[in-house]
């Protein structure tokens, strides 16, 4: 199932999307959902980063100690 909305976007970065989906021959609907996903899952990643920061159990490992563990 899929939904339709709306968007409303600057016209440099309209020209810019249309410009890729005649390069790519893909419509700007594409573009703009795999756009989006990226965002979603840099979202999550970010989420992720920021919940282990504030771990206070989460043990930091400074550069070194890293490389040694991996025997660099």
């Amino acid at each position: 199932m899929s939904s339709t909305i709306s968007v409303r976007l600057p016209d440099d970065l309209t020209k810019i999307l249309d410009e890729i989906s005649k390069e790519t021959e893909r419509p700007r609907s594409f573009h703009i959902q795999k756009a989006l996903e990226a965002y979603i899952n840099e979202f999550a990643d970010l989420r992720i980063a920021l919940d282990r920061l504030r771990d206070t159990k989460d043990p930091v490992v400074s550069g070194s100690e890293l490389r040694k563990s991996l025997g660099l």
